[in-house]
């Protein structure tokens, strides 16, 4: 902890104070990851570019409290100033329910997501220009664990993805924007939503153990793909049982 300000040689205090939350600490370098971190006010540059550049993206930064008093991004900090800088609240609000777009390195979370009925665009192919410009067009969330991406200026709204394992990182979205789960709704190929379809409709794409097996089907509306009930492995339906008891 910084037990008092540096001043200059007339004996001003030269410096502000931020208090970084625990639950944001893991974005701070390595060799920084402590409580109080102190910067200097050079009367431009505002508090959000001052956290930024500690490392920590604003996508995942809630209040921040200037002597108690909550004050915006764009905030000027004045040497003396301390503020308490906290995470994003959890469950986050939004507007409307939440659709997301995930980058190029979760498309196994992109996947799951889809399992779970969750509207979960995802493209293997796009660079990060193109996907700040679908999330904008489409008022999509942001998903990605590239903090670059998450500090361009035009991304109306993204959020980190914590973990490394699918099943983390799977829990962290769930408790970050408690999305509604509707299971086995929509194409976990291509995100489309699932009609249901007769059996004699979608017999002739069935195998003979299949059609003997199963009577209630599923047709995908975008890619057409066919699914039915029963077709799916235990990990899948415990992927299902866990992700309905973290939201419960």
């Amino acid at each position: 902890m910084i037990s008092r300000y540096p001043v200059a040689e007339n004996g001003r205090v030269t410096t502000a104070r931020l208090r970084i939350t625990p639950e944001l600490q893991m974005f701070l370098p390595a060799n920084r990851r402590q409580e109080w971190q102190e910067v200097t006010p050079d009367g431009t540059a505002t508090l959000g570019h001052h956290v930024e550049s500690l490392g920590v993206p604003l996508t995942e930064v809630g209040p921040m409290l200037a002597d108690g008093r909550q004050v915006p991004p764009s905030h000027l900090l004045a040497p003396g100033d301390v503020v308490e800088v906290h995470p994003v609240p959890r469950p986050q609000p939004l507007p409307e329910e939440p659709r997301f777009l995930l980058d190029v390195h979760l498309g196994t979370l992109a996947r799951r997501l889809r399992l779970l009925g969750i509207d979960a665009a995802y493209h293997n192919d796009m660079d990060d220009p193109e996907l700040v410009v679908q999330a904008n067009e489409e008022r999509r969330v942001l998903l990605t664990q590239d903090r670059g991406l998450l500090r361009r200026r035009a991304l109306w709204l993204g959020a980190y993805v914590r973990g490394s394992a699918p099943s983390d990182q799977l829990r962290d979205l769930l408790q970050r924007f408690a999305p509604p789960l509707r299971p086995w709704t929509r194409c976990t190929a291509c995100n489309g939503v699932l009609a249901p379809v007769s059996k004699d409709e979608v017999e002739p794409e069935l195998e003979a153990g299949t059609r003997r097996s199963y009577d209630a089907y599923g047709r995908c509306e975008s890619c057409g793909q066919v699914y039915w009930h029963g077709a799916h492995s235990g990990h899948l339906e415990e992927i299902v049982r866990m992700a309905t008891a973290w939201v419960a």
